[in-house]
């Protein structure tokens, strides 16, 4: 893609990706990048309610205001193609698998206070680092590693689970991050092929969709496994026979 090109909101200063730009509007860098992300806002919203509702504990219904959070921030950072907003989508994404990591490890950390206290001043010298260094390669790495930092506590979770609805959560979870990474690769390394093509499949928006619905299916599925080591007797129900949600039934001590 070209750069310095001019527009409402000045010459591009961020990484552009295989989307021409302002084709639509003057006001939206990379238009279906942009629109893309409003799926993920509302699965968010939805798990929100979810939580609020059922008064699951604080960390779910703040991981999905975080959701929300890097969503809108990715949304800002595509329509204006600008540094600032880039870092913006960038920094809630470090914060963000770090909510992940309290979430997944907390329940068998014995030391209650070390775990948040080290997340929080990690994610806070993250910040500060990458608003005056201007990490490239160095924050795909970083991001990835936190990612996989992940993987063993989910897999934890999902063979010591034993409903089939939850375990179909997870796997989806799984068929979504899987099937979103192959469309963000292609678009990635491909894109001076796709540009010659009549037709632009958008690998990049259809990431964005599909870890929309993959960050849902993380978090419904986290909610569940939480629910059952408190004793709330969760169930994976189904809205309109289709959309998956918890639903728990909590002891009436409670």
């Amino acid at each position: 893609m070209a750069e310095g090109i001019s527009s409402f909101w000045g010459p591009v200063t961020s990484a552009e990706w295989c989307e021409k730009n302002y084709v639509y509007s003057s006001y939206i860098a990379e238009f279906f990048n942009t629109i893309s992300i409003i799926p993920g806002i509302l699965l968010a919203l939805v798990g929100l309610i979810n939580a609020l509702r059922q008064r699951f504990e604080k960390r779910f219904s703040i991981l999905h205001i975080s959701n929300m959070i890097l969503a809108i921030g990715s949304m800002l950072y595509h329509a204006t193609l600008q540094h600032m907003q880039q870092q913006g989508d960038e920094t809630p994404m470090v914060w963000e698998m770090l909510l992940y990591m309290y979430i997944l490890y907390s329940p068998d950390w014995h030391y209650r206070s070390t775990m948040p206290t080290f997340l929080f001043f990690y994610g806070a010298g993250f910040a500060i680092v990458h608003a005056l260094v201007r990490l490239r390669m160095g924050f795909k790495v970083h991001y990835v590693m936190l990612c996989l930092l992940c993987v063993p506590r989910m897999y934890k979770y999902y063979i010591h689970t034993k409903d089939a609805s939850a375990k179909r959560l997870a796997k989806l979870y799984l068929a979504t991050i899987l099937t979103g990474s192959l469309c963000w690769l292609f678009d990635r390394l491909f894109c001076p092929n796709i540009s010659r093509w009549y037709f632009n499949p958008e690998g990049h928006a259809l990431w964005h969709v599909l870890m929309g619905f993959n960050s849902y299916f993380a978090n419904t599925f986290l909610m569940f496994c939480r629910a059952q080591q408190l004793g709330w007797n969760p169930e994976v129900a189904h809205f309109m026979g289709f959309f998956p949600y918890v639903k728990i039934q909590k002891p009436k001590t409670q």
